[in-house]
C-alpha cells in the first residue's frame, strides 16, 4: 500500500511547479487528477522534441495523473471544477493572482464547499504587490531573486544555473506544505490555504550565505568551480582529457589526497600544509595540481583516489550517468504514451521500507480521461482505476 493511497489531488497547474509538486504526491499513490484548459497545459507544447503532441519537458512531470479538459471560463466548467473539489483532499494551483476568484474557486469559495481542503496556491511574485501579476518562469526568478549573482565565476559574469533550480525548489517547498498541512488536519479536522512564491523559495535557497550578508554586507563571490573558503576545491583535466572534481575540507583530507597522488611530501610542503597556506597560495597550488592530473588518465587517478579515501568525482557527461548500470536498474523507468511509443523517467529518490514509491502510469493525453467526467463522480472506484 501507498503512503498516500486514497488522497484525492486536483491539479490546476501548469508548467512545470505546480505539476512536480503533484507528481511527487502521485509517486507516493495520490490519486491526482489533472485538470486542463481546452488549449492544454503549455509545456505540451514546448520545445521541438515529444511524443503525439506531447512535448518531452510534459512528459517529465506527469506521471501517474489522470487527465481531463474543463473550461474555467464557462458556467459549466466552474460547476464541475466545484463539483470535483467538494469531494477532494488537495487543490493545488499555480494561476495569477485573482484568476480562481474569478472564475469561483477560489480558496474563499472552495472552503465553503469542503472545509477540509487543503487549498495550494503557488505565484510568481506573490499575492500582492506591484510584481504580483508578472508572469514568472524560472530564469526570471533566478535573476530576481540574486540566485545568478552568485552563480558562474570571477571573469563569466552572473550566470542561471544550469537546471531549472526556481521551479524545483518551489515544487519541493509546495510538497512539504500539503504534506505538514494535511498532518495538521489529522489533528484538527479542518483544512487551509497553503501558499507560496518562487520569489520566496528562491530567496530562501540562499540559506546558510544570508547570515554572511547580514553579518558582513558582502554579496559572496562567484567562484564557478571553486570554493572561497576551500582549497583545493576544483576541477582538473587528467591525460585522456577528462575532469576530476578535487576537494578536500581540512587538513586531513588534504594529507589524504597527497598520499592517494603518490606525493605525501607535498602534504607537508609549508606553502600548502595548512588551511590557511592553501588559501594565501590557491593559484600556484592550483597550477601544480592541474600539471599533476594531466599526467594520467581518469580511470587511473579514479583508481587511487578511491583506494586512498580522497573526496572526488569523475565529471561525467550524460550519457555516462544514464548509462551508469546502477542508474539504469535504481533509477530508471520505463513507461508507454498512449501512442505507443516509450521513454524514460527518473524514478522518485525517496525509499520507504513499508510504502514505496511508485511510477503507475505514463502521461495523461489531454482530455484522456473526459469520459469519467460523465460519471457520478470522478473519484468513484471505478473513475480511479
Amino acid at each position: 500500500m501507498s503512503a498516500l493511497q486514497g488522497l484525492r489531488v486536483l491539479d490546476f497547474t501548469q508548467m512545470m511547479t505546480g505539476p512536480m509538486a503533484t507528481m511527487l504526491l502521485a509517486d507516493a499513490g495520490a490519486d491526482v487528477v489533472k485538470v486542463e484548459q481546452p488549449t492544454g497545459d503549455p509545456f505540451r507544447k514546448s520545445g521541438e522534441t515529444g511524443i503525439a503532441g506531447d512535448g518531452a519537458f510534459f512528459l517529465g512531470v506527469n506521471r501517474n495523473k489522470r487527465g481531463v479538459v474543463i473550461d474555467l471560463k464557462t458556467p459549466e466548467g466552474q460547476a464541475a471544477a466545484r463539483r470535483m473539489a467538494t469531494e477532494a483532499d488537495v487543490f493545488v494551483e499555480n494561476f495569477r493572482p485573482g484568476f480562481t476568484d474569478k472564475m469561483g474557486i477560489g480558496y474563499d469559495d472552495l472552503v465553503k464547499l469542503n472545509p477540509r481542503l487543503i487549498y495550494c496556491s503557488i505565484t510568481g511574485f506573490g499575492q500582492t504587490g506591484p510584481n504580483a501579476n508578472r508572469p514568472a518562469l524560472d530564469q526570471v526568478m533566478q535573476a530576481y531573486s540574486g540566485l545568478m549573482q552568485v552563480t558562474g565565476t570571477r571573469d563569466s559574469g552572473p550566470l542561471k544555473i544550469g537546471f531549472p533550480f526556481s521551479d524545483l525548489v518551489t515544487a519541493l517547498f509546495a510538497t512539504i506544505g500539503i504534506l505538514t498541512a494535511l498532518q495538521s488536519r489529522e489533528r484538527t479536522g479542518q483544512g487551509q490555504r497553503v501558499d507560496l512564491s518562487m520569489l520566496d523559495a528562491s530567496l530562501f535557497a540562499h540559506v546558510p550565505r544570508d547570515v554572511y550578508f547580514s553579518l558582513t554586507g558582502k554579496t559572496p563571490g562567484r567562484w564557478g568551480n571553486e570554493h572561497w573558503d576551500i582549497v583545493p576545491n576544483n576541477v582538473y583535466r587528467c591525460a585522456d582529457g577528462e575532469d576530476m572534481m578535487i576537494i578536500t575540507i581540512n587538513d586531513k583530507f588534504w594529507k589524504i589526497l597527497c598520499d592517494a597522488m603518490g606525493d605525501p611530501d607535498f602534504a607537508t610542503d609549508e606553502r600548502y600544509a595548512t588551511k590557511a597556506a592553501r588559501l594565501a597560495n590557491r593559484d600556484s597550488l592550483d597550477a601544480r595540481l592541474g600539471a599533476l592530473f594531466a599526467t594520467r588518465p581518469i580511470a587511473e587517478w579514479e583508481a587511487v583516489l578511491r583506494d586512498g579515501g580522497a573526496i572526488y568525482g569523475p565529471v561525467r557527461t550524460w550519457p555516462e550517468v544514464f548509462a551508469d548500470p546502477y542508474t539504469q536498474a535504481e533509477m530508471l523507468t520505463t513507461l508507454t504514451h498512449p501512442s505507443g511509443e516509450t521513454f524514460e523517467v527518473i524514478n522518485n529518490p525517496l525509499r520507504f521500507s513499508q510504502t514505496p514509491t511508485e511510477i503507475r502510469t505514463a502521461p495523461p493525453t489531454l482530455g484522456q480521461h473526459n469520459d469519467q467526467l460523465s460519471m457520478d463522480s470522478i473519484w468513484s472506484p471505478l473513475a480511479a482505476n
